[in-house]
């Protein structure tokens, strides 16, 4: 009886599918394994490619699996001639090679790609379809409804965080180390389902030692050997989608963003809900009729079918600049600002009068801003930037507003110091946190308080210098501190051990650096 003739391509290799058929008896024959899929793999292997390691790995598994359950029915067999139709491998994918092959021989393709099935189906190839459509994957088995994220290492129990953002704790899951088999056949499982056509996974960044796949509401990202020592899947999921009016703004924030702000950065550390705010934001912009798009890396925002959202993995920066401006979009969320080349687009975007929101981590407001310093002119950041939310905790614990004026910076005296200063206020009390400008050629970021160190103002470290050489004789340097008082005076502060030989030795050298700087100066015990 002469058996039956089977050609695999290359997605039941990464998924497993064909190891999984072959021992449940649905493929018994001959294995046809064209070489170029071996050498493809092989390429991405050396080259450090997760998946080419995965596919050799698995091949293995498959000959090992035949000769120690003694399938004599079942054989793989290795062939290098090409199909007529094929010339030249290198012009063609490998699976077109497989497909080809299958057709001439008049074999059946073996696949578990939704696409590939489509195309065989067309070109008349009798093709056997052995995905594996699972309504529940293994990732989800660690998730209930108070899980924010899974955290599963090679080598390692699995871990996850329970509560809400602010509010978690690290719990373990199991007390059995996790195997590379194990967590292999988790990234199988969703590589297989993305794969199929009518899926909600797809693998949204595909890197040599990486992948992140986004499967429903749930961002996964797997890290392989050697980026690093082991298989690593973390697994988020957003627990509580919110409307803008359940962050309980201030009238004046709300007032901004729906009617002045167009150029919004959203900051703050990471899980402190920047994209659920984000994601908020967007659906009232939608709401008040305005043209909503996202520029997502991955695309794990859960937003209604009007709101575009685009790939920026799928499509260079200069063609998602293209499409957003062509489209016209009233605003635009650009979620995980990361590099030089999405700060650059933003600020391309935000000049070209599109409404933007961008999202980035920082540890703090200004942090948000200083990441725009050295990317565009400083004049140009008010344009560029006119509201800061800073998030922390799920809510949003301070807002900026930025402003561009002529001034003499504070900490300077001299009128001819006057200079293009950037102001950072807090939104909603008005008042003046940060300075932004340009001293000889850096740009200082100075923070304004009722009392402020000297060293922190560039113009003041003559001063300061001073009148340290001349205190130093009677008090340690690291006892003196010099501030700004509220009425403009440098207040000298000393323990108060050292008080009287200051007044009694030091007043008349003071007095001389009184008349020669022009500033008043007080000497005070230090608190």
């Amino acid at each position: 009886m002469q058996s039956t003739v089977y050609v695999p391509d290359t997605s039941v290799f990464l998924d497993g599918s064909l190891k999984e058929a072959i021992l449940r008896g649905v493929i018994r024959g001959r294995i046809l394994v064209h070489t170029e899929i071996v050498r493809r793999f092989e390429s991405e292997a050396r080259a450090g490619g997760a998946l080419g390691w995965l596919g050799i790995r698995e091949l293995n598994y498959i000959v090992d699996s035949i000769n120690k359950l003694g399938l004599e029915e079942t054989r793989i067999e290795f062939v290098s001639t090409l199909p007529k139709s094929i010339p030249r491998p290198d012009l063609h994918s490998v699976d077109e090679i497989a497909r080809e092959l299958a057709r001439e021989l008049g074999a059946i393709l073996v696949t578990s790609d939704d696409m590939n099935l489509e195309i065989s189906r067309a070109m008349g190839i009798e093709t056997l379809f052995i995905g594996q459509h699972r309504d529940r994957l293994e990732i989800e088995r660690f998730f209930d409804n108070d899980t924010m994220s899974v955290h599963l290492k090679e080598g390692s129990i699995p871990y996850a965080k329970k509560g809400r953002p602010g509010n978690w704790q690290l719990v373990p899951l199991g007390n059995e180390p996790l195997s590379r088999e194990y967590l292999e056949k988790v990234v199988r499982e969703l590589i297989s389902a993305s794969l199929r056509a009518d899926s909600n996974t797809r693998v949204e960044i595909r890197r040599e030692n990486s992948l992140i796949i986004q499967h429903g509401e749930y961002r996964i990202i797997i890290a392989l050997p050697p980026v690093s020592d082991g298989i690593e899947i973390t697994a988020v999921r957003p627990l509580i989608k919110r409307r803008l009016e359940d962050y309980s703004l201030h009238p004046k924030v709300l007032d901004r963003l729906s009617k002045q702000a167009e150029g919004i950065l959203i900051a703050g550390p990471p899980g402190a809900g920047k994209t659920t705010f984000a994601q908020a934001l967007a659906e009232y912009y939608m709401n008040l009729g305005r043209i909503v798009k996202t520029v997502e890396s991955p695309r794990d925002m859960v937003l209604p079918n009007e709101i575009t959202q685009i790939s920026k993995t799928y499509a260079s920066s200069e063609e998602v600049h293209d499409l957003l401006l062509l489209s016209r979009p009233d605003f635009t969320i650009f979620d995980e600002m990361r590099d030089t080349a999405d700060f650059q687009l933003y600020i391309d975007l935000r000049l070209a009068g599109v409404g933007m929101v961008g999202v980035v981590h920082a540890t703090s407001p200004i942090d948000a801003i200083q990441r725009f310093i050295g990317r565009t002119e400083l004049g140009m950041l008010p344009s560029i930037i006119d509201t800061v939310l800073f998030m922390r905790d799920g809510e949003v614990q301070k807002v900026y507003s930025l402003e561009l004026t002529v001034k003499v910076p504070e900490g300077m005296s001299e009128e001819d110091l006057a200079r293009p200063v950037v102001i950072v206020k807090d939104f909603i009390n008005d008042v003046v946190e940060y300075e932004v400008y340009v001293f000889g050629e850096e740009i200082f970021v100075t923070p304004i308080g009722k009392s402020r160190r000297l060293e922190h103002a560039v113009s003041d470290k003559r001063l300061v210098s001073r009148i340290v050489r001349v205190l130093r004789k009677y008090v340690p340097p690291e006892e003196i501190s010099i501030v700004r008082g509220d009425d403009g005076s440098i207040v000298i502060q000393v323990p108060d051990a050292y008080i009287g030989v200051v007044i009694s030795k030091g007043l008349p050298k003071l007095e001389n650096i009184r008349r020669k700087f022009n500033v008043q100066l007080k000497v005070k015990p230090k608190e």
